[in-house]
């Protein structure tokens, strides 16, 4: 239990035998105290001064007396300020928590639940490489996965490839025309860029035909229906859906392209999956389902054969979930899916990480399976996020425009580079070693940047400021991590080993401010961990991270930890570095994020 949660079980006990109080514990408002007033936590008065029939200036003295009171070796003293009590918190309390978890490498992780979680995360298109966009729902997926996992829930990552559909056929109708028998090998292009390639090429052709056509007298729209290579390439849809040989061997051969070169950025950013499923494999499910909605009057087939849902009661519209020839619409895909994933994994939860611009799909999926009464429908959640932007603006990957992952991984680890040079601090290290560096700061400052922000905004990636060595970064925060190991090693290559036994708080030793902070600061991961697994958002682990790591610094550059007044006082401050790096290093490998031993 966090020491906010043991202040508001105190303050609830308090009050319920001071004035036989029985409302819930979560209407007792904890706050860190503002640093103009003297005290660690804030009890807010107002909200309970009502209920209770007291001026916020009684109850405050009547609460504090008696928190005093049941609990002495918890709080030492407290002040009342304009409706907000002040506790000082013993010290004897931070110094039996740094000694109680000062050996934990994974602090803040909790016991096993029982529940099981999927994670749904990744979902690209086999026309073409993974891009920005993709790298934020990459990252956004795994972080979550690790944080939920930290909160004792199994975990299975699952991902959706969409490997069929106009837009792979467009991919491979250009490949005929303009391939001439090329392959990624002789190219000397990696896979997944070797098929983008040719969409943008689909692309162009089939711009200059619609151009030719309107040219020759016929309306654009026309033009654009009946332009040759598009066509060709609904033809060619057709041959796949009724399995002709050359086109599903050209189809298995294109897709094999793309997928060796997903192996590698996957391997490259550290995403991994413990299901894929194909969308090849998943397009005819949901159709049982909608049979049996039909059955039950869930759902309605209109004069032309087409099935639909009526949802404008619940706020929504009608939605077609079968066409009047039969083939399934995305909707229906996506019931049959979350039906076979519940039958497979039994997941209680089921967290789809997916763009804020499938906002509308998903609550469909949701209230449709909510109708149906499915047993999993409850525990579907959407975790909608906001798409990357460049400074230069929006990216079209039909045009060419789009980022590619694996450019700006290489454009990140240039960046590192250069800026580790600037600071000139490596120069011990072998080739080998600064490439490794290189590759861990690029990559870490691209997590940190992308995972930094609240995943319902949007945001612009810069890669300057992403990896600036004294900002809100990644590198920023291994530095610290760096600049601990860095000390430690030095006071045990002094000493042939690290002594933590002195005892501190013999009546000489007092915790200072900044000492406090940190140890105060540290005793919070646990609720910042729950807290990120209950909203979904790894953003609240990476501000944890960069705080706590300011709040280290400030606190090292204030009080040396070699030279530290008394035995007792490095004993605690070797304890305060020990445990701050194993809470960085774990809470930003909770981002996906490594940090080095050394920089």
């Amino acid at each position: 239990m966090s020491i906010v949660d043991k202040i508001r079980t105190a303050a609830f006990d308090a009050i319920a035998a001071l004035y036989q109080y029985e409302g819930a514990t979560t209407n007792i408002l904890i706050n860190a105290t503002k640093p103009e007033f003297e005290g660690d936590y804030t009890v807010v008065l107002f909200a309970l001064t009502k209920p209770l029939r007291k001026s916020p200036d009684v109850l405050g003295k009547e609460l504090g007396d008696q928190l005093l009171q049941d609990h002495p070796t918890l709080f030492t003293s407290y002040n009342v300020i304009k409706g907000f009590l002040n506790l000082v918190i013993n010290q004897a309390y931070w110094v039996s928590f740094l000694e109680a978890h000062n050996a934990t490498t994974q602090f803040g992780k909790q016991p096993a639940t029982g529940s099981k979680v999927m994670v749904e995360y990744s979902s690209p298109n086999t026309n073409k490489p993974l891009h920005l966009g993709h790298l934020r729902n990459n990252f956004l997926g795994w972080s979550i996965a690790e944080i939920l996992h930290a909160n004792g829930n199994e975990v299975i990552k699952s991902c959706i490839v969409n490997d069929r559909g106009i837009h792979i056929c467009k991919s491979m109708i250009a490949w005929q025309m303009f391939g001439n028998g090329d392959t990624p090998e002789r190219a000397g292009t990696k896979g997944d860029h070797f098929v983008g390639d040719y969409y943008v090429k689909f692309n162009d052709e089939y711009k200059r035909q619609v151009e030719e056509l309107v040219q020759s007298g016929i309306a654009k729209e026309l033009a654009e229906k009946e332009a040759p290579i598009m066509k060709a390439t609904q033809e060619m849809l057709q041959q796949w859906e009724q399995g002709d040989p050359d086109v599903m061997e050209l189809w298995t051969r294109m897709n094999s392209w793309v997928y060796a070169g997903f192996d590698v950025t996957y391997k490259r950013i550290g995403s991994d999956f413990d299901k894929v499923y194909y969308e090849s494999q998943t397009y005819l499910l949901g159709k049982d389902i909608v049979e049996k909605g039909l059955e039950t009057g869930i759902l309605y087939k209109k004069n032309d054969g087409s099935v639909w849902i009526d949802l404008t009661a619940d706020g929504l519209d009608e939605k077609l979930v079968l066409r009047k020839d039969g083939t399934s619409v995305y909707i229906t895909q996506d019931l049959g899916l979350a039906q076979q994933k519940y039958e497979q994994f039994g997941a209680e939860e089921s967290i789809y990480v997916v763009g804020d611009e499938q906002n509308y799909h998903m609550k469909v999926l949701k209230l449709i399976l909510q109708k149906f009464g499915a047993p999993y429908a409850n525990g579907i959640h959407h975790l909608s996020y906001g798409m990357v932007e460049l400074p230069t603006g929006k990216m079209k990957s039909r045009e060419g425009t789009v980022v590619d992952a694996d450019d700006i991984l290489d454009e990140m680890i240039t960046v590192a580079r250069g800026k580790t040079e600037e600071l000139g601090k490596v120069k011990d290290f072998n080739p080998e070693e600064l490439s490794e560096l290189y590759n861990v700061l690029g990559l870490s400052a691209l997590k940190f940047f992308l995972l930094r922000v609240d995943p319902k905004k949007k945001m612009v990636f810069n890669p300057e400021e992403s990896i600036d060595f004294h900002g809100f970064t990644g590198p920023f925060v291994q530095y610290t991590h760096a600049r601990i190991k860095s000390v430690l090693r030095k006071i045990e290559e002094g000493q042939g080993t690290i002594q933590t036994n002195p005892v501190f708080g013999d009546g000489q030793d007092t915790l200072l401010p900044l000492e406090k902070q940190v140890i105060s600061q540290l005793e919070q991961f646990p609720v910042v961990v729950r807290e990120a697994g209950s909203e979904l958002d790894p953003s609240k682990i990476a501000i944890y991270v960069f705080n706590l790591a300011k709040g280290f610094n400030a606190f090292y550059t204030e009080h040396s930890i070699a030279n530290a007044e008394t035995p007792g006082k490095k004993a605690l401050r070797l304890k305060i570095a020990s445990l701050t790096a194993s809470v960085i290093a774990y809470g930003m490998h909770l981002l996906g994020i490594s940090v080095p031993e050394r920089m």
